[in-house]
């Protein structure tokens, strides 16, 4: 990884997951689809600054462990992901100059995002819900899965509206 000036700026983590993810194209723009709702969907429902960039960092780096999982247990598998997505994240951060309270709120999302029980405040919701926003059309889901996935899953406005207006 390239020396960087110690600052903490979304292009910094945008930059270290595309060369992780290099040449993976799908992965990369599954991540800026994800950053892009999440971004917007927190900005909508009137995030606090360090919750908001706590929730963009995040976006960028949800699915960092997916490659290792892919290695490691020959799977994509979300409980992979959350085993080996911490500890990846973590390194990047701290290379990036990240706090320790601010690095450990990413990890805990990261740990937890196929763990939809453990959804515990708005930036890990909001998320959940921007990755469902762009998987449903990663997957071509049924009108049936993406009501459920609506009705059990989502709850800010914001990404209800944005369900309703994309999918139903």
């Amino acid at each position: 990884m390239k020396e960087v000036e110690r600052v903490k700026k979304i292009g910094y983590v945008i930059d270290e997951a595309i060369g992780y993810f290099t040449p993976d194209i799908s992965r990369i723009n599954h991540l800026f689809k994800v950053y892009s709702y999440a971004k917007t969907i927190g900005e909508m429902e009137n995030l606090d600054e360090k919750m908001q960039e706590i929730l963009e960092v995040t976006a960028v780096l949800h699915d960092i462990g997916i490659k290792v999982s892919e290695e490691k247990y020959q799977s994509s598998a979300g409980c992979y992901q959350e085993i080996e997505g911490p500890a990846i994240a973590r390194k990047i951060l701290e290379q990036l100059g990240y706090d320790e309270v601010f690095i450990e709120r990413v990890c805990y999302i990261i740990a937890h995002h196929h763990t939809y029980h453990e959804i515990d405040r708005l930036d890990f919701q909001i998320l959940v819900e921007a990755d469902f926003l762009v998987n449903i059309d990663e997957d071509q889901m049924s009108k049936e899965a993406i009501q459920s996935i609506k009705e059990k899953i989502f709850k800010t406005r914001t990404g209800i509206n944005y369900i309703n207006h994309l999918y139903l």
